[in-house]
């Protein structure tokens, strides 16, 4: 299972990587826009991904190798809170504020949402 997961979060990473530099392209501002929409996605992806595993719709090994292999790879708290020291750091502490709240949120909304899609 380990090299399944391995190979997910490998294959999110990517996925992360191009999808960022894409969308932060497409918006230029002081708000991070990527790292924004790959947290929201992710978020929905894996609400989903949790239902149809908790619906027995796709197995542990599906589930292993999306919603912890990529869908970890592809999510990121890590430069969520980095993003957010850096906007506090900038003085930018409406940015900031926005950007966490925001995140927050809508991540959980869209989580919620995912789940409860196909019920």
């Amino acid at each position: 299972m380990m090299i399944i997961i391995g190979i997910g979060g490998g294959i999110g990473a990517i996925c992360r990587y191009a999808l960022g530099n894409y969308v932060n392209k497409k918006h230029t501002t002081i708000f991070p826009f990527g790292t924004f929409v790959i947290n929201i996605l992710g978020s929905f992806i894996l609400g989903l991904t949790n239902h149809l595993y908790l619906d027995q719709s796709i197995s542990t090994t599906m589930w292993l190798f999306i919603g912890v292999g990529i869908l970890g790879g592809f999510t990121t708290f890590s430069t969520f809170g980095y993003e957010a020291i850096q906007l506090i750091l900038s003085k930018k502490f409406k940015t900031a504020l926005s950007y966490i709240i925001l995140s927050t949120i809508i991540s959980i909304f869209c989580a919620y949402i995912g789940f409860h899609l196909f019920r």
